[in-house]
C-alpha cells in the first residue's frame, strides 16, 4: 500500500467518526519560543489543550509534517529514525477519552483493506499502558480482546508522554507490532524493539508538566479538560504495509537511496542483514542521503532557507551532511541536480505544491551545493592546519574556541569537524563549542525576548489573559477608544496604580493600538486616565491574545479598574499603514517580474519607509529595479480600493491569496487586497486606496544573507522629500560642472577618472623624487666599525612602498661584498616608521634587520634578516630611531 494511500486512508476513517480534517502546518509554523519546527502532531493545537483558545471543534485529525533533529546522528543506524517524517493524529478536545481513541484506533489497524482498513494482523499486534492505568489496560483486554499475555505495563520512560518543555502530558499506551522472529528476539516490546516495532501511540491528555530535564519533572496540575492526542507514524505504517526491513525504503525515500546508489557505484544491501545494527556503513551514508534530501526538500518548500542561524542552520547542516556523505561514498560532482528531482517526485502525490514550487526550491538547494562544496574546499585546509597545530602542541582535542572558529567565520559545520577530527584520531572539545554557541544563542534570544517581553514574567501576563481574556483590538475601524484599564504592570508584576514618571506596562479591556506584529511597528500616542494621562511608546502581545501598552505617566496617577480613554497618534498610524500596503504592492510586483519564487522573507513597515526581504538565489538588475518601481506607482496612479475581510484558509487559498511561509494562520484568516492587484493574508493596517500613498521610491537593494535580498524604499512625503533633495543636488552639481542636469552622471565620472590619472601620475613623480638620491646616499655611506651604514629620512609623506623601496635601492648600490645597513625613517600622519635592510655580507657579521627595528621600537616590529619595520611613534622621534640603528650596530 503506498504511503499517500495510507495517509488517505487515515483522514478518512477519522472523517467518518466526526472529525474536522485539519490541514497540516507547515514546518516552522509554530509560536513557542523554545522550538524551531513541528516536532509532533499536536503542537499545532496544544493552545486548545491547554485551555487558551476554543477549539473550532471538538474533534480532529491531521497528518502533520514533523522535523525532530535531536536523533540526527542516528539516522541510516536503526529502522526507525527520520529528520523528516509524517504524524497521522486524532484528537479529542474534552470529547472522547480511552473508551473512545483505543477501539478507534484498533478498527483502522485491523480492519481488512479491502473493507477501507489498514489490514493488519491482529495476532501480531502487542499493546503496552502505563504502569497503574488500570482503566486502559481493561478497554484493551475486555473491550478490544488483546490477550493479556499480549499487553505490557511499561514505566515513565515510554509510556507517560511530553514535549520534552513544559506543556501538557499524560500517560499513554503504544501498539507494537511483531515483525518476525527474522528482525530479532521474542518476548514483546521490552525484550526487543527493532522486531516489536511501535506504530501507534495514544496520549491521554490530562495533565501539565513543569520545567525539568528527561522525565524528571513535575505534575503542576491537570488540564481543563482531558484530552486525546495520538500519533501513528506514517512512514512506520509503510515500512509494515509495503513489507520493507526500514522506513527508508518505503516508496517516498527508495527511488532517492537507489539514485545516489546509482551515482555512487554502490548497491544497497548487498552487505547489510535485515537488522538495522547489521548494516553496513555504505548502506548508512545512502539512507542518511535520502532521508535529508527529502527533509530539505520539505523544509525549503515551506519557506525555510540555508543561513548560519536557526531554521536556516538547521536546513544547512541537514543538506550538508548528505552533500558530505555523497562525497565519502565516492561521488566528486554537484548530486543535488541528480538527487533533489527524485525526491520531489516521490513526494509530490502527497504534496503537489512542491512540484508547483520546485523552481525555487531548486535555486536554493543547488546555491547551497555550490557554495558548500567551496566551504569544504577552503575549510578543510584550515581544519587540517589546525589538526596538525594541535597534534604538536601534543594535546588530546581539537579546542572548541578553535571548533566555533570553523564554525562561526567559515561557516564549517560542527558535526564534519567532529567527523573529520575522529578520523585523524582526534577528539573535539564539543562541551567548550557547544558552550560558546549557547553564549551567541543567548545573547540573541535574550534581546528578542527582552523587547517582547520587558522586564515582566510571562506568568505575569498569562495571568492577566486567563482573568479578563483576549483583548480586542478595533484599531482597524477607529482610531480613539474608551476602555477600561484591566492591568498596570510594573518591575515584573501587577502593581494596581503608578504615578507620574513611572514607566509601566496597561492593558485595556479594549484598545485601538496596533501591536507590533507582521513586520509592522506598534503605535504610539495617549491614554487619558481620569486625573492621570500616559505616553504610549510601544505596543507589544508577549503571549497571543494580550496587547499590551508600554508607556510613562506623563500626568497624575494611573490605576487598574477605572475607565480610560485611548487615542494613538493619527499621524504616525497613516505613514505606517502607508508603507505597510506599499510593501504588499512591492511584493506582489517583485513576483511579477522575478517569478512566484520571490517570496517575502521579513519586512519592516514603519513611518514614511519599508524595509522588504525576499527569497531569490541572485541579485535583481537595477533595470528590473527601476521597472518594479514604475510599476508600483502606476498603481498608485490607478487609485484601487484597498479592501480587507475575514474567509476560510480554504477560500484564502482558492483566490489565491498569498500566504508567508512559516506563519500559522487560524483557520479564519484576514485578507487585505488592493483592487485585483494584489491580494495577501495580512493583520496590519492600511490604506483605503493606493493613490493616498503619494510616491514609493526605492532607494536600494542589497544581499542580506545567502539567498535573501533587502530593498529598502520611501512612501509618501518621505518619498518626496527625497526626491526634492536629489533635485537639489543635481542642480547644484549641474551648476558646478556647467552641464545640462541629464549630463552630469557623465562629467562626474569623467572627473574621477581624470583625478585617477592625475593621482597615477603623482605617485609615479614622487618615487622618482625619492629614488633619485639613492646613489649619492650610498656613495655618503659611513663606516660604522666596519660596516657601512646609511640612516636617512625619506621626503615627508612618502609611501610606505616607496621607503622599503628606497632602502633595498640604497643597499643595492653598495658593494655586496663590503656589510651594509641601510635603515630609512619617515614622517607621516603624525607617525614615525622606520624600515632597515641588511645585505649578506652583514647578516654573516651576526646583524639582522629585524633585531635592528626591535632595538629602535623597544621590542616592537616585525620582518626577516635581511628586510624589517616598525612605527608607531611621534613624528620627532624619526632622527632617534635613525641614531638607535646606529649604535645597536656599533654594539654587536
Amino acid at each position: 500500500m503506498k504511503t499517500a494511500e495510507i495517509k488517505r486512508r487515515y483522514l478518512a476513517h477519522f472523517e467518518a467518526n466526526g472529525h474536522a480534517v485539519v490541514p497540516s502546518a507547515p514546518l516552522p509554523a509554530i509560536d513557542d519560543p523554545n522550538l524551531l519546527f513541528v516536532p509532533a502532531g499536536m503542537v499545532p493545537f496544544v493552545p486548545y489543550f491547554l485551555g487558551q483558545q476554543t477549539p473550532p471543534y471538538r474533534r480532529a485529525v491531521s497528518v502533520q509534517k514533523c522535523i525532530r533533529t535531536p536523533d540526527i546522528d542516528e539516522v541510516g543506524k536503526t529502522s526507525r529514525h527520520g529528520t523528516f517524517f509524517q504524524m497521522n493524529g486524532n484528537f479529542s478536545f474534552g470529547d472522547y477519552f480511552k473508551e473512545g481513541a483505543i477501539p478507534l484506533a484498533w478498527e483502522l489497524m485491523t480492519t481488512s483493506s479491502a473493507q477501507g482498513g489498514l489490514g493488519l494482523d491482529a495476532d501480531r499486534l502487542w499493546v503496552t499502558v502505563y504502569l497503574d492505568d488500570d482503566e486502559a489496560y481493561d478497554i484493551w483486554h475486555r473491550t478490544v480482546g488483546v490477550p493479556a499475555e499480549r499487553i505490557v505495563r511499561r514505566g515513565k520512560g515510554p509510556n507517560f508522554w511530553d514535549m520534552g518543555i513544559p506543556g501538557p502530558c499524560g500517560p499513554c499506551s503504544e501498539i507494537f507490532i511483531d515483525r518476525g522472529p527474522e528482525y530479532g528476539l521474542d518476548g514483546g516490546p521490552e525484550v526487543d524493539e527493532d522486531r516489536f516495532m511501535e506504530l501507534w501511540n495514544l496520549v491521554f491528555m490530562q495533565y501539565e508538566r513543569g520545567p525539568g530535564a528527561g522525565k524528571d519533572y513535575p505534575l503542576v496540575g491537570e488540564l481543563p479538560a482531558k484530552n486525546i492526542d495520538t500519533g501513528m507514524g506514517l512512514e512506520r505504517m509503510a515500512s509494515v504495509l509495503q513489507g520493507v526491513d526500514n522506513l527508508y525504503e518505503i516508496d517516498e525515500i527508495r527511488p532517492i537511496l537507489a539514485r545516489a546508489a546509482e551515482l555512487t557505484g554502490k548497491r544497497y544491501g548487498a552487505h547489510s542483514g535485515h537488522v538495522a545494527s547489521e548494516s553496513h556503513p555504505d548502506d548508512v551514508r545512502l539512507r542518511v542521503i535520502a532521508d535529508h534530501l527529502r527533509t530539505a526538500l520539505m523544509l525549503i518548500g515551506d519557506g525555510v532557507t540555508p543561513s548560519n542561524e536557526g531554521r536556516g542552520y538547521v536546513l544547512r547542516r541537514i543538506m550538508r551532511r548528505a552533500i558530505r556523505a555523497v562525497r565519502l561514498l565516492g561521488y566528486q560532482d554537484p548530486a543535488l541536480p541528480e538527487l533533489l528531482p527524485v525526491a520531489r517526485d516521490c513526494m509530490a502525490p502527497s504534496y503537489p505544491e512542491l512540484a508547483a514550487e520546485f523552481g525555487r526550491i531548486a535555486d536554493y538547494a543547488y546555491a547551497e551545493e555550490e557554495a558548500f562544496l567551496s566551504t569544504l574546499r577552503a575549510g578543510t585546509t584550515i581544519l587540517d592546519t589546525a589538526i596538525a597545530e594541535t597534534r604538536s602542541a601534543g594535546r588530546p582535542a581539537l579546542s572548541g574556541e578553535k571548533a566555533f572558529q570553523l564554525h562561526d567565520t567559515y561557516g564549517f559545520p560542527i558535526d564534519l569537524t567532529l567527523e573529520i577530527a575522529a578520523e585523524q584520531g582526534l577528539q573535539v572539545d564539543a562541551d567548550g563549542f557547544r558552550r560558546l554557541m549557547a553564549d551567541q544563542r543567548n545573547r540573541a534570544k535574550a534581546d528578542a525576548q527582552a523587547r517582547k517581553t520587558g522586564h515582566t514574567d510571562v506568568s505575569a501576563y498569562r495571568g492577566v489573559l486567563d482573568a479578563g481574556g483576549p483583548v480586542e483590538f478595533t484599531g482597524y475601524t477607529e482610531l480613539t477608544r474608551e476602555s477600561r484599564v484591566r492591568a498596570v504592570l510594573a518591575g515584573g508584576g501587577e502593581v494596581g496604580a503608578a504615578a507620574e514618571g513611572d514607566t509601566v506596562e496597561l492593558v485595556l479591556d479594549t484598545t485601538p493600538f496596533y501591536a507590533e506584529g507582521g513586520g509592522q511597528q506598534p503605535d504610539q500616542g495617549l491614554i487619558t486616565v481620569g486625573g492621570g494621562q500616559v505616553e504610549v511608546f510601544d505596543v507589544q502581545q508577549p503571549v497571543p491574545g494580550l496587547i499590551v501598552h508600554r508607556a510613562r505617566v506623563v500626568r497624575g496617577e494611573v490605576r487598574a479598574g477605572e475607565t480610560g480613554y485611548a487615542e494613538i497618534d493619527v499621524t504616525r498610524r497613516r505613514a505606517i499603514s502607508r508603507s505597510h500596503t506599499a510593501t504588499h504592492l512591492v511584493h506582489q510586483t517583485m513576483r511579477n517580474f522575478l517569478g512566484a519564487s520571490a517570496t517575502q522573507a521579513g519586512s519592516l513597515n514603519a513611518p514614511g519607509r519599508l524595509r522588504f526581504d525576499f527569497n531569490t538565489p541572485t541579485g535583481v538588475a537595477p533595470s528590473v529595479l527601476h521597472d518594479v518601481e514604475q510599476q508600483v506607482n502606476e498603481v498608485l496612479l490607478a487609485d484601487l480600493e484597498v479592501h480587507a475581510f475575514i474567509t476560510t484558509q480554504e477560500e484564502a487559498r482558492r483566490i489565491g491569496a498569498m500566504a508567508l511561509f512559516g506563519e500559522k494562520y487560524g483557520e479564519r484568516v484576514r485578507v487585505v487586497e488592493v483592487g485585483d492587484y494584489a491580494r495577501e493574508l495580512c493583520g496590519g493596517t492600511h490604506v483605503a486606496r493606493s493613490a493616498q500613498l503619494g510616491l514609493v521610491k526605492i532607494l536600494s537593494e542589497a544581499s542580506v544573507g545567502s539567498g535573501v535580498r533587502r530593498i529598502e524604499a520611501l512612501v509618501g512625503m518621505d518619498a518626496f522629500g527625497f526626491l526634492a533633495r536629489e533635485h537639489l543636488l543635481v542642480s547644484r552639481l549641474a551648476e558646478l560642472f556647467r552641464v545640462p542636469g541629464d549630463q552630469v552622471a557623465d562629467r562626474v565620472e569623467q572627473t574621477v577618472t581624470q583625478l585617477r590619472d592625475a593621482e597615477k601620475e603623482l605617485d609615479k613623480l614622487r618615487a622618482q623624487l625619492v629614488l633619485g638620491g639613492a646613489a649619492a646616499l650610498a656613495a655618503q655611506a659611513k663606516d660604522v666599525r666596519g660596516v657601512a651604514y646609511v640612516g636617512t629620512e625619506a621626503p615627508e609623506g612618502a609611501a610606505g612602498n616607496d621607503v622599503r623601496t628606497l632602502a633595498q635601492e640604497i643597499r643595492g648600490k653598495i658593494d655586496p661584498a663590503r656589510p651594509a645597513v641601510v635603515a630609512v625613517a619617515a614622517r607621516s600622519n603624525g607617525k614615525a616608521s622606520l624600515v632597515v635592510s641588511v645585505n649578506p655580507a652583514a647578516r654573516s657579521r651576526g646583524l639582522a634587520a629585524n633585531d635592528l627595528v626591535k632595538a629602535a621600537f623597544s621590542g616592537r616590529g616585525g620582518g626577516s634578516a635581511d628586510l624589517a619595520q616598525g612605527g608607531g611613534l611621534p613624528a620627532a622621534e624619526a632622527p632617534t630611531l635613525l641614531l638607535t640603528v646606529e649604535k645597536a650596530i656599533a654594539d654587536t
